[in-house]
């Protein structure tokens, strides 16, 4: 469920969530300063006293939370790869997880399938209204989930720097159906989703958005705030160590800058090339009221940082855009316990004897 959809100037997207009240750029002003934002998200409550140390165990973070406590969560496949994002708020009856519309019903099943013997009771909240809060604002009454991006949460690591002019602080809020009523008559600021995603894609926030079905968590520098890296075994582990320790993500996530001189953004999936060879794809885009047009960019390791790069843009791919990068995963990420190379037998040659 949505809410604020019936406010003067709403444009809603597919899902019915007003994308914008008819003045973006205002409304990403309004977000800095602290704003409500209708979000299109769905619900899942977990029950039954096994409900962390099992969730613990299939997922890549750690799940020692006390009442009023949140943390991020991923799903990985055997082979490490991104399957399930979470957001979670334990209140210590229920642990409660957000995710984005449509992204329940599998979830769902994938938990159901999970759960063997143990005492979880697993249901989609059917009428809960997520509200977003930017800022330090006052949040409405409800069960909160606190983003602790950018910074890494205990067991987390980040490879990248944050150092984006408008600070990013973000809470999700669990509101109940009979409290929207209430909602509507808030004199709080309320922008469009659109501000929010704008100011996401600036501050290089992941999302399961920037997921395609080949992502590990490290090319996304989400090992901040959704992998615990001293964990217990769990899906996709040996994955996540063996690149961190040793190797290195094949690809990066990276800011890009857009020539907006033709006013044309590049669609999702919008293929990146580095001269005459392909460099990666778009993740995510949007036009930021201050930076211009932007995207978020999957791209392959071994991509000059410092290269201009054309972003293929339109129905065929045809209308060629140019972009410059801001890093965000640094091509040396990983390896973070990786031995020395030794030299190869017969490269070191001893002293002669006289």
């Amino acid at each position: 469920m949505t809410t604020f959809a019936d406010r003067q100037g709403a444009v809603l997207d597919d899902n019915g969530v007003p994308q914008h009240f008819g003045e973006p750029v205002r409304e990403q002003r309004a977000f800095q300063r602290g704003a409500y934002v209708p979000l299109p998200r769905e619900v899942i409550r977990l029950s039954g006293p096994d409900r962390l140390t099992w969730l613990d165990s299939i997922t890549s973070q750690q799940l020692e939370l006390a009442a009023g406590q949140s943390t991020e969560n991923l799903v990985l496949s055997p082979q490490g790869k991104i399957e399930h994002a979470m957001r979670l708020v334990e209140d210590g009856e229920s642990l409660w997880a957000i995710v984005d519309v449509g992204r329940a019903a599998p979830l769902i099943e994938f938990l159901k399938r999970m759960r063997f013997m143990r005492q979880v009771d697993i249901e989609p909240v059917a009428d809960a209204i997520v509200v977003g809060v930017a800022g330090e604002i006052e949040a409405p009454a409800g069960t909160v989930w606190r983003d602790a991006w950018p910074e890494a949460n205990e067991g987390g690591v980040r490879y990248g720097s944050y150092e984006a002019d408008d600070p990013w602080s973000w809470r999700e809020v669990i509101v109940a159906a009979e409290a929207a009523a209430s909602l509507s008559a808030t004199d709080v600021p309320v922008v469009g989703y659109g501000a929010y995603e704008a100011a996401r894609v600036a501050a290089g926030r992941p999302s399961i958005a920037d997921v395609d079905e080949r992502t590990i968590p490290h090319e996304l520098d989400w090992l901040a705030t959704a992998v615990h890296l001293n964990k217990g075994c769990y899906r996709g582990q040996e994955t996540v160590a063996k690149v961190h320790n040793l190797g290195a993500p094949p690809r990066r996530l990276t800011l890009l800058h857009l020539d907006g001189s033709d006013s044309v953004l590049p669609e999702l999936g919008a293929e990146v090339t580095a001269g005459e060879k392909s460099a990666g794809h778009v993740t995510s885009v949007a036009y930021h009221y201050e930076l211009g047009p932007i995207a978020l960019a999957l791209l392959k390791r071994g991509v000059d940082p410092e290269a201009v790069l054309t972003v293929h843009a339109g129905d065929d791919g045809t209308h060629e855009v140019t972009a410059s990068q801001e890093l965000l995963v640094p091509p040396g990420a990983g390896q973070a316990n990786k031995p020395p190379r030794l030299p190869r037998l017969g490269a070191v040659k001893r002293p002669r004897r006289e």
